[in-house]
Parts: C-alpha cells; sequence; structure tokens
C-alpha cells in the first residue's frame, strides 16, 4: 500500500510527540515532512530557564535528534516557515518558495510572545523569552551591561529573572497584581514565595502598570504609570502568550481565540488537524505540556484509523521547582460560599497547604514548601471522590522523614505526570537497564522530561532504589523451570504462530521438559482459551450443562452446589435440597461465606439422581474463576433499602458465569456505606451512594490486608455492571495467569486502566468479547464435558 503523505507544520514539543505516538501506532503508515520556522531541532522549550541559570547547555534540552528523524525517514526542514495552505490542491508553501504536497496536514504552530504595546518598546535591549535565541541573548547582554527589570510575574518571569540573577545581574520583578503567579497560587503562597525570592537577591514592584521604555537608541530604564521609574539596561517581557493562528486564518480555518477543534483535534477543513498550544478546544487554551501531549495521543490514534475515545480536556496541575522552592497547585482554591478549605501554615519550616472542598469534593489544592501529597489529591480530585468520612487533617500528613518517602508509593502511582511514567516503570527500566543517573532515567522513560516539576521525586526515587531499605522488584522471570522464556514472551510468539495445542507450544518454544509441568501446562492452557475461546481442553471442574455441575473432591465424591444468584433463596428451592439429600444419604452440608448451600460427599453414581431430583440452575467456582458474589442481606447493620445492591449482585452474576479468569475474583456488593460485604476488601467491591454506586478495584482481604482502590462511580446500576465487565475483560486480557488483580495493577496502573475502561468504544468492544467468551464457555461445558461422566 502506498504511503500517505502527513505534514507537519511545527517543530515543538507537542506536534512532534503527536508524531512519536503517530510512529508507534504505525510506522509503515505515512511519509512525514515537518517544517519548523527555528533553526533547531525538537528541543525541551521548558527548560530554557535551566540553559539560562546555566546548569544545561542548549543540546541537553533536545528531545529528538538528528538520528531520531532519520530512524522514522522524517523530512525535516528547519529555519523555514509555511506561509500558505491551499486546500483544495492539498499543497503548504514556504517562504523559501518550496511547495509541497499533503494527504493529511497537522498544524502545531504553538504560539508566540505577547509584547506589550509600550512606547520604546522596539529599543534595543527590550526582549521575550521564548527561544533559545532569547537565551543567547541574554546571556551576551549580561557580559556587558548588570541592570536588567523583568516584566511579568508568573512563572516564566520568574524563570527567567532566576536566569539573569545567576548571570550577575541585577535583577527587579515588575507585576501588575498585588501578588506573584496569580493563576497558579493564593496570596499566602505567593507572598511566601516572594519572600524566599527576596533572600535570593530579586526585587519586586508589585501593583506596577509601565507606561513606557524610556532611553534613547538603547533601553535605560522602565517609567510607571504612578510616575516612578527603575533602571534597567535589559528589559525582558515575559506577560504570557498567545496562540500563533495567523496562518490558520489566512487559511480559511475556524480559530476563536486559537484553531477551534473537534474531540479528535480535527479542524473545520477535512484532512487538516490541529494540536497543542495552537488549539482551542471546548473553549479552553491549554499552555502546559501535560494536556498537550493527551491532545496528541487522541490525534494519533484518529489519524491512524484506530478507535479511542476523544479528548474531554484536562484537569490542569502545577508542580514546579521554582527558584529551589517547591510549588504545587491544581484545580481551583478560591473560596466561596459553596467552597471552602482547610490550610496549614508552618512558617518555621516554611510549608504551607492550603486543600478547597465543595460538595465532600475536593476540588483544588496549593501546596508550599512540602509537595509530596501533590500526585495523591491531583488523583483525588481527577476521581471526584467523596471525602465526607474521611479525617481531613490525613491530608497533609508527610511521610516518616527518617526514610524515603517515596517508599510508600504504591508502584502503579503516577510520578511523571506529563509523560505517564509510573513509579513502577521507573523501577523496571533501572534494574533491566542498569540505570544509575537521573539523565539516564529521563532519556529512558521520559520521567521528568518536559515540564521538570517531577524531577525533584525522580531524584528522590533514584536514592531510594540505590540505598540498603529498598527491596522493591519487578520480577521479569521466566514462566517455569522449563523455559528461559517469560510469560509475555510465551504469549507473544503463540499469537504469532498460531499454536493451537498445549504439546504443540512446548514443541514449538523448544520446552526444555518435553511434557511441561504443573506451572506451565495451566498457563498455557489458559492463554490458548484467551487467544482461541474455541479451545478444548480438560476442566478442573466436572462440568456437565448449564444446570447441572459439579466439583470433584480428594476422596473421588462430589460437591454440588444449588446457584442461588445473590445468595437468594425460596421455600420450594430449600424443600427441593432437603428431600435430595435425605434421598441420597448426603450428610455433610454447609452453608458457606459466599451464601451458597454445599452438598458435599456425592457419589459418582449419584450424581445424575441429584441433578435431575434438584432440577434447579447449579453453582461451581471452583479454580480460577468469578466467585458467587457476596452481599449484605438483613437490617442488623442498618435499615437502607437492600433490595437494588441485592439485584446488582444476582445481575452481576448472571452476567460472568463460567468465565475463567487469571487469579480467581471476589466481589462484594454493599447496599450502603457500612460496607457489610466488605467489599473494600474484594477484588471487585461495590458500595451503595446516594450517587449512584462506588466501584473499588484491586482489594484483598488475604493475610495483608490490601484496601481497593477507587475506580470510578457509577451513577446507574446497569453503568456499574458495564464498568465491572469492562475491566474483568481487560484483567483477563492483559494479566499473567496466576496474577492477581493487585499485583496487575501495580504493574499496568490505575491511571490506565481508567483510560481503558471510561472509553466508550473500547468498553464496548471489551464487553462484546467478555459476553462472547461466556457464550463459548457456556455451549463448551454443555456440549463437550458430559463425556466425562461416561468414561
Amino acid at each position: 500500500m502506498e504511503k500517505q503523505k502527513l505534514i507537519l507544520i511545527g517543530n515543538g514539543m507537542a506536534g512532534v510527540r503527536c508524531l512519536e505516538e503517530i510512529v508507534k501506532n504505525d510506522p509503515e503508515r505515512f511519509e512525514i515532512t515537518i517544517f519548523g520556522s527555528e533553526p533547531h531541532l525538537n528541543y525541551n522549550r521548558i527548560l530554557l530557564s535551566s540553559v539560562l541559570q546555566g546548569g544545561t547547555k542548549i543540546e541537553d534540552i533536545t528531545i529528538n535528534d538528528r538520528d531520531w528523524y532519520e530512524e522514522h525517514h522524517i523530512q525535516l526542514f528547519t529555519g523555514e516557515t509555511v506561509i500558505q495552505i491551499d486546500k483544495e490542491n492539498k499543497v503548504v508553501k514556504t517562504d523559501k518558495n518550496r511547495e509541497v504536497s499533503y494527504d493529511q496536514l497537522i498544524l502545531a504552530t504553538g504560539s508566540v510572545p505577547f509584547l506589550l504595546p509600550l512606547p520604546g518598546a522596539d529599543k534595543d535591549g527590550v526582549i521575550t523569552f521564548r527561544t533559545i535565541e532569547d537565551c543567547q541573548k541574554m546571556i551576551e547582554t549580561s557580559k556587558h551591561y548588570k541592570k536588567a527589570a523583568v516584566i511579568g510575574g508568573g512563572l516564566l518571569g520568574l524563570e527567567a529573572a532566576r536566569g539573569l540573577l545567576n548571570l550577575g545581574m541585577e535583577v527587579s520583578i515588575v507585576h501588575i497584581a498585588s501578588f506573584l503567579m496569580e493563576r497558579q497560587l493564593d496570596e499566602t503562597a505567593a507572598k511566601m514565595l516572594q519572600k524566599e525570592l527576596e533572600d535570593q537577591g530579586m526585587k519586586f514592584l508589585l501593583e506596577k502598570g509601565t507606561q513606557e521604555i524610556i532611553g534613547n537608541n538603547r533601553v535605560e530604564g522602565l517609567r510607571f504609570n504612578d510616575g516612578t521609574e527603575v533602571e534597567a539596561d535589559l528589559v525582558v517581557m515575559a506577560v504570557g502568550v498567545r496562540p500563533n493562528v495567523q496562518l490558520a486564518k489566512e487559511s480559511g480555518i475556524d480559530t476563536n481565540r486559537a484553531i477551534l477543534v473537534n474531540d479528535y483535534m480535527e479542524t473545520n477543513i477535512p484532512n487538516i488537524y490541529a494540536v497543542g498550544e495552537c488549539v482551542e478546544h471546548r473553549g479552553s487554551v491549554y499552555g502546559l505540556v501535560k494536556p498537550l501531549y493527551e491532545q496528541g495521543k487522541v490525534l494519533a490514534k484518529r489519524i491512524c484509523g484506530l478507535d479511542c475515545k476523544g479528548y474531554e480536556g484536562s484537569v490542569l496541575s502545577t508542580q514546579l521547582k521554582i527558584s529551589g522552592v517547591d510549588v504545587f497547585s491544581v484545580g481551583r482554591f478560591d473560596e466561596s460560599e459553596t467552597a471552602k478549605s482547610i490550610k496549614i501554615y508552618d512558617e518555621l519550616d516554611g510549608v504551607y497547604k492550603k486543600v478547597v472542598f465543595q460538595n465532600h469534593k475536593m476540588i483544588g489544592a496549593v501546596l508550599f514548601g512540602d509537595t509530596k501529597q501533590g500526585t495523591k489529591l491531583l488523583d483525588m480530585i481527577l476521581k471526584q471522590q467523596d471525602v465526607s468520612d474521611m479525617e481531613k487533617v490525613t491530608l497533609f500528613q508527610s511521610q516518616n522523614e527518617s526514610g524515603h518517602s517515596v517508599a510508600s508509593i504504591s508502584s502503579g502511582e503516577m510520578v511523571c505526570n506529563c509523560n505517564g511514567v509510573t513509579k513502577g516503570a521507573i523501577i523496571e527500566a533501572v534494574q533491566k537497564q542498569g540505570l544509575t543517573t537521573v539523565e539516564q532515567i529521563k532519556k529512558c522513560t521520559k520521567a521528568s522530561g518536559s515540564c521538570g516539576g517531577c524531577k525533584p521525586l525522580v531524584e528522590d526515587l533514584l536514592l531510594y532504589i540505590q540505598s540498603d531499605e529498598f527491596d522493591e522488584v519487578i520480577e521479569h522471570k521466566s514462566m517455569c523451570s522449563c523455559t528461559t522464556l517469560t510469560e509475555d514472551e510465551v504469549v507473544n510468539e503463540m499469537q504469532l504462530h498460531a499454536s493451537t495445542t498445549t504439546q504443540g507450544v512446548m514443541e514449538m518454544l523448544n520446552w526444555k521438559n518435553k511434557q511441561g509441568c504443573s506451572t506451565c501446562r495451566p498457563a498455557i492452557n489458559y492463554y490458548l482459551g484467551m487467544i482461541y475461546p474455541e479451545y478444548e481442553s480438560k476442566q478442573e471442574t466436572l462440568f456437565v450443562s448449564e444446570r447441572m455441575n459439579a466439583t470433584v473432591q480428594n476422596d473421588g465424591t462430589y460437591t454440588v452446589i444449588p446457584q442461588m444468584y445473590g445468595g437468594k433463596t425460596t421455600a420450594e428451592q430449600l424443600r427441593k435440597i432437603a428431600e435430595v439429600a435425605d434421598k441420597y444419604g448426603i450428610a455433610d452440608m454447609a452453608v458457606t461465606s459466599e451464601q451458597r448451600i454445599h452438598l458435599m460427599g456425592v457419589k459418582k453414581e449419584d450424581l445424575s439422581g441429584v441433578w435431575a431430583d434438584l432440577n434447579m440452575p447449579l453453582s461451581s467456582t471452583y479454580g480460577n474463576v468469578v466467585q458467587n458474589v457476596k452481599t449484605c442481606i438483613g437490617e442488623h447493620i442498618c435499615q437502607c433499602n437492600k433490595q437494588p445492591s441485592l439485584q446488582l449482585a444476582v445481575n452481576l452474576e448472571k452476567s460472568l458465569e463460567f468465565l475463567t479468569t487469571p487469579y480467581r475474583i471476589k466481589i462484594g456488593v454493599s447496599a450502603c456505606i457500612h460496607n457489610a460485604a466488605g467489599s473494600t476488601t474484594k477484588d471487585i467491591g461495590v458500595i451503595g451512594m446516594e450517587r449512584g454506586w462506588e466501584i473499588y478495584v484491586c482489594g484483598s482481604s488475604g493475610r495483608n490486608v490490601r484496601a481497593g482502590e477507587l475506580l470510578c462511580i457509577a451513577p446507574t446500576a446497569e453503568e456499574a455492571i458495564e464498568i465491572i465487565g469492562g475491566f474483568i475483560q481487560y484483567y483477563r486480557e492483559t494479566a499473567n495467569y496466576l496474577e492477581r488483580t493487585w499485583q496487575w495493577m501495580e504493574r499496568v496502573g490505575l491511571v490506565h486502566v481508567r483510560e481503558v475502561v471510561f472509553d466508550q468504544e473500547l468498553r464496548q468492544q471489551l464487553l462484546e468479547r467478555l459476553d462472547s467468551d461466556v457464550s463459548l464457555s457456556m455451549n463448551f461445558l454443555e456440549n463437550t464435558t458430559r463425556n466425562e461422566l461416561t468414561c
């Protein structure tokens, strides 16, 4: 198939990240051309301040070197600007008279710095802070002049000021607002930051509106609206950016503040897309890295023809080290009649923490000086977790300072939000690749490679990994002693070579033990069943039909379990069970914790008679299958309405019968927050609330109890069943054999699982495969195992 021609206008972070995803999704689909106005390779603009401050070289902030472009056969034109898009003929024209045709076009033109229209703004020594060239100008100026003024007290202005201080200049920051970083901080945190920066040598002129830039040919200072002045040999304007939409406007592409796109980053013109700071989506324009990368992932899937959930916007969070001070902010942190906050202010240690709540949910937070809880707070905001029953002060508790704070973070928790890198992924990379520096971790995993805000956490994690305290292992061991291959490698080979029998797999992969062992044979059986649902294998449990089954015991007798969906039964069913027990001399009967009656010690020759006389659906949850759902019945704990939760349990059991899983799955459904079914320590737990059903996942009630994590809140029982079904099917398809749900979750990460299960299209596909697998299992059990009784 002939490759399509794809042109990317803009060689910046958002556009090239989108291309990285495209070549990962479908490396042979496109012939790619990039036009970049700057004369550089793709670099990290966010880290320009570190170049200015002298700690980093320009080549160190390059994201993709020349080899990367060549490796992916990407034609790159640097220092060349596209000036026209011919939509009818699908051709772009550049300022160097070059014309290139396209099939698909991505606009990633970014932003341009905003210049205040001040008298004197054209004088020598007035610059912005946006490009490598701007950095070079400031460095050169500092060699000959010593007084600088930075207009703008936001993040960019403060980073520029820190760099100029390092270059030996006297720096004054001019800001029109009454406190710094008013978009990211509240007044208390801003004043604390100001004091820290004043101690470093910065001077602040707040609530100052600049009237003009004074001087002859070269800048000599600033005059303000109140008549005061400040001397300056260099003026850096850091007052924000505006989306670069000129090319789009001239080409007839719809714009507002920025280029208008839908949820799939499509413009109003067919085959033309846009991504990054130049984009306006649902009324919002984003400037932070994480949303731009999220947009790029969606666009990459769309342009490659893959099913995906559209981009729905982002919750903005900022975690940065500003001139040596840790700062974190997320969401809304302004207070009102409906939004209330909790604050901690430690003036001695320079720590300030504020969390804002509305309707029992966290909506925003500001942390200054100690940002260790930032990731946890962000996760709670994203999950819209109800905190009405939570001891709020625990949100502020820091880890034991005598040890590493990262030790308590689960391996599935996000360390680098911009690039979606978990703690487990970093540990795995360090152990597998032998990484010893933060720079190596950045190159291998991209953690800390974007905004840099997580770099302190990555450094802390690396120190922890290298310490005697560290005892976590991300294992990459072989499936068993019969082979050197890992389970993932075995499964890949099985799919690649279409092996359909256990013995065939072992022969194909040169098993050391030709017959296999008790570890690998059931694992291969399970994977064959997942790859080929019609695959027939001997079952551990003796099934006869949907209504008739039994479980063989060690002494050769059988256990028969009448099905009681949701633990509910009737007088007629109980009488029939009692009559059968009397007739066949079944002395051992028990009511289990799963709320089922077990008829134990049934002789093989009596099985047919027991089934016929019972004449009711039977249950068998022996082995690695979805267990019977535990429910809460009765009013000894509370008098809430139990019927909705019982019905939910019944419907869940019916939809998940006969389903094999990597490890047995326990489910609990509790009617209310009293959690009578122990739902928070089950593989899947459901708790009824006024606003719907809270769904917890990956808990465990074993020797080491694990509390489940809140996956989501489903507004209806139907949606709860869909989400649980999608979750179980994704676990079945991606977990290793005998890997428990919590082990699987630590490996793949909660955020990733949410991305899959919350995607309507992906979830529907998972549910279709789940229904198909249930039907195939049921048919197989009905049609094939009846013969086992006659053997």
